[in-house]
This record gives structure tokens, C-alpha cells and sequence, in this order.
């Protein structure tokens, strides 16, 4: 997970006390949700993360050779023939690079979502619980943040052997732990709040509390990490395929590439643009990111109104 989700993580348990704090802070503060995407960054970097989008579903109509298969002489720099040059087998660059689309993004979303999903569901268990349960699943958690979480994936994805599948998987058992302790910190502040307590002298049901009147509180803080979190999840793939822990050959990934291209430093192109491509995708999620904690987090929005 990367230092500003961590932050934002951080200052969102920080304001689970605060009142507001959840899927309506921003709309309580006069500022609407389309509005704030209105802003120059989120513009750009909702602009950015579609065109990729549509790079990725359009792969095969926009690259112009196969991702795998040479097509041309090895090590040839940019030209109109080849826009981004040619690697070491005369594979196109352009090509797998459109085609590395199609492998990052559609898996950083999903580990994303799968992390989001355990993250949220522990972190509202233990905070609704509380007790001995609470202070279990949090130990477990403060373990997690004990460690590098680069380091920890490394171990994972070493353990489970080198693969794709094993990537992801090692990266969504290393990313539950933030969201787990953003919504215990939100839970842990609405548990006694009154409109629950009028729930519960209603006949509810923990389970219907929970589910009917805690979770849809915590949708806000919750989309700002996991947006956040895309970038990481990006970094973290190319990371693991950059060390032989990820993609395997001749797949098209763009820390692989990378990874290929330190072999031979003086034909640019060939760590240039992958390295381009995972820099803009992640820059695009962080600007998204920082608008959406500026409608979500209320003293956010405190401090840009005055």
C-alpha cells in the first residue's frame, strides 16, 4: 500500500469520530460528489484512467503487430514503422505495451476490490463485536503494518511460487489490513450513535445494524483508499513481475518489461514507455483519490473553503 493511501487511511480513522464522516459528508457541506470530479486534477486524471480503460478493451484493434510473436529486426529505436522501437526478440513495443493495459489495470481492480472486500468485512466485524474479537483482529492487523508491505508481498508471492495468480493473491493478503482499520475506526464511532441505539430498541438484529445501518456510513471513506489503492496495486504487480515473482514470459507486463530493459540500458525505449505507462496510471488514480477525500473527509473540506 502506498504512503499517501496510508495517509488517507490515517486521517480517515482520525475523523471516524467526527460527525458526517461517510457516504453523505460531502453533500452535508453544500459540495457535490460530480462537482469535486469537476475539478482540473480529477478531470485529468479521470481522463487519463478512461483513455487507458479503453486502451485495454481495445487492445486488439489499437496494437499494430502481436505482443509476442517478433514482428520486426531486434533493438530498433522508434521510427514510423515501430512508434515506441522494438526489444531484444523484435518484438513490438507499442504492441505489448497496449497489451500490458489489459494485464495490469483489469488485475489491480480486481485485487483491489477482493482486499477492499475482506479489509472492510473484518475491520466492521471487530469494530462492531469489540471485546476479545476486537482486540484480536487488530493485533493481527498491527502485525501486518509491522512489516514493509513490498516486503511482505515478496514473501507471499516467494511461497506461492512465481505466477500471475500468485501475485495477486499474495498482494490481496497483504492489503486487507487498511481498510480493516478504517472501518473499525468508523464502526467503533457510530456503534453508540443515536439513530443505531433507536435501531436496536426497534427489535434490529446486530447482523441488520450492521449491515442496514453501519456499512452504508462507511462507502466514502472506504472509496477514497481503495481508489488510492489502484496505483499501489499497479506498483506492487509491476514490482513482483520487475523481480520474476510476477507475469511470466512472454506475457505482456509492464514491470517485466522493465525488468527486460535493464539488460540493456542504451535502447531507451525499451523500459521507457512501460515505465511511462505505469507512472501515468498512477499519478491519474492519486488525483481521483485526492478529490474524493476532499468531498469525503470533512475537515478537508473545511480547510479548502476558508
Amino acid at each position: 500500500m502506498s504512503a499517501s493511501a496510508g495517509g488517507t487511511a490515517a486521517a480517515l480513522v482520525d475523523d471516524g469520530a467526527s460527525p458526517g464522516v461517510g457516504a453523505g459528508a460531502g453533500a452535508g457541506s453544500g459540495r457535490t460528489l460530480l462537482g469535486t470530479l469537476r475539478r482540473p486534477g480529477a478531470l485529468f486524471g479521470t481522463g487519463v484512467l478512461l483513455g487507458w480503460l479503453l486502451v485495454a478493451a481495445l487492445a486488439p484493434l489499437l496494437a499494430p503487430a502481436s505482443p509476442t510473436a517478433p514482428s520486426a529486426g531486434t533493438l530498433l529505436a522508434p521510427s514510423a514503422a515501430h512508434w515506441f522501437g522494438t526489444d531484444e526478440l523484435g518484438r513490438d513495443v507499442l504492441s505489448r505495451v497496449i497489451y500490458g493495459a489489459r494485464l495490469s489495470l483489469p488485475l489491480a481492480l480486481l485485487l483491489v476490490a477482493l482486499a477492499s472486500t475482506v479489509g472492510t468485512s473484518i475491520g466492521a466485524f471487530a469494530g462492531f463485536a469489540g471485546g476479545v474479537i476486537d482486540s484480536v483482529v487488530m493485533r493481527v492487523t498491527d502485525m501486518f503494518f509491522a512489516f514493509p508491505g513490498i516486503v511482505l508481498t515478496m514473501a507471499f508471492a516467494a511461497a506461492l511460487g512465481p505466477s500471475l495468480q500468485s501475485a495477486v493473491l499474495a498482494i490481496v493478503i497483504v492489503s486487507w489490513p487498511p481498510y480493516a482499520r478504517v472501518v473499525r475506526g468508523l464502526v467503533l464511532a457510530m456503534r453508540g450513535s443515536n439513530y443505531v441505539a433507536v435501531s436496536r430498541l426497534l427489535g434490529g438484529s446486530n447482523a441488520r445494524l450492521l449491515v442496514r445501518d453501519v456499512l452504508p456510513n462507511v462507502v466514502g471513506p472506504v472509496l477514497v483508499v481503495a481508489t488510492l489503492d489502484i496505483g499501489s496495486a499497479v506498483l506492487l504487480l509491476a514490482g513482483l513481475s520487475f523481480l520474476g515473482l510476477g507475469a511470466q514470459p512472454p506475457a505482456a507486463e509492464w514491470g517485466a518489461m522493465v525488468a527486460d530493459a535493464t539488460q540493456y540500458f542504451s535502447n531507451w525505449w525499451m523500459g521507457l514507455f512501460p515505465g511511462l505507462a505505469i507512472a501515468t496510471i498512477v499519478f491519474a488514480v492519486n488525483m481521483i483519490g485526492d478529490a474524493l477525500r476532499d468531498y469525503f473527509d470533512p475537515r478537508s473540506l473545511q480547510r479548502s473553503d476558508r
